[in-house]
């Protein structure tokens, strides 16, 4: 249960980082409002979570999937760049993901 309440908590570290280039600065209430409710609950998940797994690795896991989640929505939400070398870091860190999970 731990393990998916820390993929819960990534997710909503995407979101909010995500959310953060559609608040305009802080400028949009109804933006503004979701990023924060995503934090909160981000980081609410990830407390939870490390309750019965190491710090160490809870907060790389969760800062990997937050990282690599919002690359993709990066790319496909707001058009940043997707060439080879991007990809292939991308997939590094997936790598590191997996590797943290398979020795917790």
């Amino acid at each position: 249960m731990a393990w998916f309440l820390l993929f819960l908590a990534g997710l909503f570290e995407c979101g909010w980082a995500i959310g953060l280039k559609y608040t305009e600065g802080f400028t949009r209430p109804l933006p503004t409002a979701l990023t924060v409710i995503s934090m909160v609950v981000s980081i609410v998940l990830l407390g939870l979570a490390v309750k019965h797994l190491p710090i160490g690795t809870a907060y790389a896991v969760w800062t990997g999937i937050g990282t690599v989640g919002t690359v993709l929505l990066g790319i496909w939400l707001l058009g940043d760049a997707a060439s080879v070398s991007r990809l292939a870091c991308i997939m590094l860190i997936v790598g590191g993901i997996a590797g943290l999970k398979l020795t917790a």
